[in-house]
């Protein structure tokens, strides 16, 4: 899931109390941020494995920091505490840290066998990525439902809200439809830092005019 999971900050941010869009958006994709940084610096690791799943060939063996429930909720608990100091919000930082928890949740439904509870074994995962007619319209139907939620209770420009959508549309598209890699390299994981960045900097741009008050 990639796009699927900014659904959760989309519908986070229609709170009144809620930290702002792109700070939301970076907590989305905190877990995977930080999994292609530790793919690249060698904590975590991945190989591709062809058929590995229908819609990717990613095999994601070895990411107990950042991709088992409890490394999850260990993310989810420092940037929760975090926005809370920044923002002195309680409120603010436990909407902020459910949207990271929210990560391992939506991962469980589309991951083969590779998230854990503590890091070793079982191996967890429900494997929609293997249904892609599934998969796939669920993903930008909850993308969709929770950005008009988004928008009617936050009122942002709708143009700039229609950007942020089309880039988000074309960053899956991309992902769903460019060819395979073959042969792992850094490429894969600095695709993947640029465009969950990308997306948290169009996201801060689209709340940037809000006209409401925010907590930040």
């Amino acid at each position: 899931m990639f796009v699927g999971h900014y659904s959760v900050a989309f519908a986070a941010a229609a709170h009144p109390k809620a930290p702002r869009l792109g700070t939301l958006f970076v907590a989305a994709q905190l877990m995977d941020l930080g999994f292609f940084t530790f793919v690249l610096t060698g904590t975590e690791h991945m190989r591709l494995t062809p058929g590995m799943t229908a819609m990717n060939n990613m095999d994601l063996y070895d990411m107990p920091l950042t991709h088992s429930l409890v490394g999850a909720g260990g993310l989810a608990l420092v940037f929760g505490l975090i926005v809370a100091r920044w923002l002195r919000s309680v409120i603010a930082g436990a909407i902020g840290g459910a949207v990271v928890l929210s990560h391992w949740l939506l991962d469980l439904l589309v991951h083969g066998p590779d998230l854990t509870i503590m890091g070793s074994p079982p191996k967890l995962g429900l494997g929609l990525w293997n249904h892609p007619a599934i998969e796939m319209p669920l993903e930008i139907g909850l993308l969709f439902v929770s950005a008009w939620l988004f928008a009617r209770a936050r009122r942002p420009a709708n143009w700039r809200l229609a950007v942020l959508l089309a880039v988000l549309i074309a960053l899956q598209a991309f992902n769903w439809f460019a060819p395979q890699p073959t042969q792992l390299d850094a490429s894969q994981s600095v695709l993947g830092l640029v465009a969950y960045v990308l997306a948290a900097l169009v996201a801060w741009w689209v709340a940037k005019d809000r006209s409401d008050v925010q907590v930040a």
